[in-house]
């Protein structure tokens, strides 16, 4: 490289780092107040987390065991409404939106709904329920699905019962919703479909419950074949 290129290229360099001074320089009130405004809603939201949210999720938990107790007893309509002073699960969820108190009260809430016949209420409050765990998020899942076959909607059935097993994946929930799938594919006359989640009890939870009399479901899917 020749010694006017590499002076070129330096001033170059130079220029470009100059050109970034220049325009930090020129935006510094801008860029002050942009970090401090992203500061700013940083401190807004921990302190509503704390200040707000925090005090809110211990009312709304110390509000809704008795709606659970009333759950439990599968006093339907006094945990959907409330009684003796105690909100019931529709209350929890308008009064303390944002809480995981609330979120949970979908889960109660739906399945209330859908033990009393309701199952558009049912799926409605089931599918606002937001959980990643083992055991209530697939019964959610599970439990809209169940509300499906009432409407007789099999396919979005199907798909919630698929959501379901996937979700729990252990042996307590996940071979009663394969079987639940298997018996919505033989409604819809999708047999083979049947068969392969009546075959996956099978191999995979052999030790569940379902599993005990499944060689019938097979049998009887295979003659179908």
């Amino acid at each position: 490289m020749s010694k006017t290129q590499a002076s070129t290229n330096a001033v170059t360099r130079n220029n470009d780092f100059g050109q970034t001074s220049k325009f930090v320089r020129e935006n510094q009130k801008s860029l002050m107040f942009i970090g401090a405004a992203i500061v700013a809603m940083i401190v807004i939201y921990i302190a509503y987390q704390k200040f707000y949210i925090g005090p809110r999720e211990i009312v709304a938990s110390n509000q809704m065991h008795v709606a659970q107790d009333f759950w439990t007893k599968k006093d339907w309509d006094k945990a959907i409404n409330g009684d003796a002073g105690y909100p019931g699960f529709e209350k929890i969820i308008s009064e303390y939106s944002n809480t995981k108190a609330a979120n949970l009260a979908y889960f109660y809430l739906g399945t209330a709904y859908l033990n009393k016949g309701e199952f558009r209420k049912a799926i409605d409050n089931l599918t606002n329920y937001r959980g990643d765990d083992a055991m209530i998020a697939p019964e959610a899942l599970g439990n809209t699905g169940d509300a499906y076959v009432e409407l007789k909607d099999y396919d979005k059935a199907e798909t919630y019962f698929k959501k379901a097993a996937d979700k729990a994946n252990n042996k307590f929930l996940s071979p009663m919703y394969l079987k639940k799938l298997g018996l919505v594919y033989e409604t819809a006359n999708d047999n083979k479909s049947a068969d392969e989640a009546y075959k996956k009890i099978k191999s995979d939870y052999p030790d569940s419950p379902e599993a005990q009399n499944i060689d019938e479901y097979i049998a009887r899917t295979e003659a179908k074949l």
